[in-house]
């Protein structure tokens, strides 16, 4: 039972929306303003006027950009720039941990890419769980102060979260800091950055991590344009974000009511309250004789093995009131459960045939069509796996896709042993246990806590209680179900 969601990639539109400003094309070109090349000029004379103040050290010089490296073409009033040309690049340290005094009363936030993964979709740095250092720390360690609305970006364990910090600074050694010079637009600069991020991995080393290094960090390209537009492509990007955001909230808000309305639906039907009840239905009591019957023939014919009877069901175990003609049974009483196995792996000729072996992972809360996986006859026959007949109803007992679901589709198919499968008897549609089992996730999970791994086990499955409609009401049931799981679904 899927829940469907809009058609929305938010992601790969704000991609999308990033592409085409860097490329000039989000915004029109005007012919009246200064073109980058006049501020690439006032940034040069401006670092000079820096390095004669001795407020900045003087750096090798960056190598030309060749036709080559440029990525795209660019209007003619932008320049491509190596980041380290228009702004100051600083990388960060960490004072010694066990020296309390670097520590203590400190007041320079110390920021990290662990800090910034919290604030990674703000433009604005705005954590305040960040640690402190004393200026005795910042002394004695390579982390350097950092003016205020610098830009931070992490650039190891990940590359890629980035800010405006609007206070002064410092970093550990994960992250790099821009300190833009006058001629650009700090938010512009922003976004440039996160549209260089799959350039910066690409040229990142490490093999446990990924890592950017100084240098490589101030050789990353990016186009300038007039600083006046700049500030227009800033503005519209900003723009365009947020009524993202707003459209993946109303996105999110609409899938949430879907589930809430499935879910009412689900527990309207298993409380006999989505259909009404048809007097001329045999009821439930006499579905279970049928059931008897068809089960004594099976155990005659040796198809399956008497078992111990299960326990009557209290009053304490029925969860909620069922209508009249109904009855409350245990799962034991409605099919034949059982669990799958795993054919030995030290024998390859048990694998690779055409017999479809299911593990969890498969499960997809719907039709089960295809596994990950095939055994061979030869696998079937050599170990304890169960084969499951189409429309057999499966379950995840235990993992991470506890509660799972699926009903085997055209093909019969076996199952590893962290599934149990449902031969149903006859007087049970398989489409309404799989929505009871569905609308009973939760319970069934609960159920199986406890232990190191929750185990929902197949004893525990059999004596799990069951609401049983007459027949026809369960097809009734289920249609209902159907139409109206499509409806909500439905896109408008």
């Amino acid at each position: 039972m899927k829940t469907n969601t809009l058609d929305f990639d938010a992601q790969a539109l704000r991609e999308k929306i990033l592409d085409l400003a860097m490329r000039g094309k989000l915004v029109p070109q005007d012919p009246d303003d200064e073109p980058a090349s006049v501020l690439l000029e006032k940034i040069k004379a401006e670092k000079e006027q820096l390095i004669k103040e001795k407020k900045i050290k003087k750096a090798k010089s960056l190598d030309p950009i060749t036709d080559e490296e440029k990525p795209f073409e660019i209007p003619d009033s932008w320049e491509w720039v190596r980041l380290g040309d228009v702004a100051e690049i600083t990388s960060g340290g960490t004072p010694k941990t066990s020296e309390k005094s670097y520590w203590e009363n400190g007041n320079i936030p110390w920021i990290t890419p662990a800090v910034m993964s919290e604030t990674k979709t703000d433009i604005i740095f705005n954590n305040h769980k960040i640690k402190y250092i004393n200026n005795l720390g910042l002394e004695n360690s390579s982390a350097h102060l950092i003016p205020k609305n610098s830009l931070v970006m992490s650039s190891r364990a990940p590359i890629g979260y980035v800010n405006i910090v609007p206070f002064e600074y410092t970093t550990n050694q994960g992250c790099k800091s821009v300190t833009l010079y006058s001629e650009t637009i700090k938010e512009f600069v922003y976004f440039a950055l996160k549209f260089a991020i799959p350039d910066m991995n690409k040229r990142a080393s490490g093999t446990t991590f990924k890592e950017i290094s100084g240098t490589k960090f101030g050789q990353t390209l990016i186009p300038l344009p007039p600083l006046s537009e700049q500030s227009r492509i800033a503005a519209k990007i900003a723009q365009l974000f947020a009524l993202l955001r707003k459209v993946e909230s109303s996105t999110q808000q609409y899938v949430k009511l879907q589930t809430l309305l499935k879910s009412k639906v689900l527990d309207l039907a298993m409380h006999g309250k989505l259909v009404e009840q048809d007097p001329h239905d045999e009821p439930a009591s006499v579905l279970l004789e049928n059931i008897k019957v068809e089960k004594e023939q099976l155990i005659k014919e040796k198809k399956i093995k008497k078992s111990k009877p299960l326990p009557p069901i209290t009053d304490k175990e029925k969860p909620f009131d069922i209508p009249d003609s109904w009855e409350w049974v245990r799962l034991g009483n409605i099919g034949i459960w059982a669990a799958g196995a795993t054919p030995s792996r030290r024998h390859s000729e048990y694998y690779g045939g055409d017999i479809p072996w299911l593990k969890t992972g498969d499960l997809n809360d719907d039709i089960i069509e295809d596994t990950s996986e095939k055994i061979t006859e030869l696998g079937v026959r050599n170990s304890f796996v169960k084969v499951n007949k189409p429309g057999n109803v499966l379950i995840a007992m235990y993992g991470a896709t506890i509660g799972k679901l699926g009903i085997v589709g055209k093909r019969k198919l076996v199952t590893n042993q962290a599934c149990c499968g449902c031969t149903p008897y006859n007087e049970i549609y398989n489409w309404y246990l799989f929505y009871y089992l569905f609308s009973s996730r939760k319970r069934l999970i609960d159920l199986g806590s406890g232990g190191a791994q929750p185990n929902i086990s197949k004893q525990k499955i059999e004596k799990f209680s069951f609401p049983l409609p007459p027949l026809p009401e369960q097809k009734r049931i289920v249609e209902r179900i159907k139409i109206l799981s499509e409806l909500i679904s439905t896109k408008g």
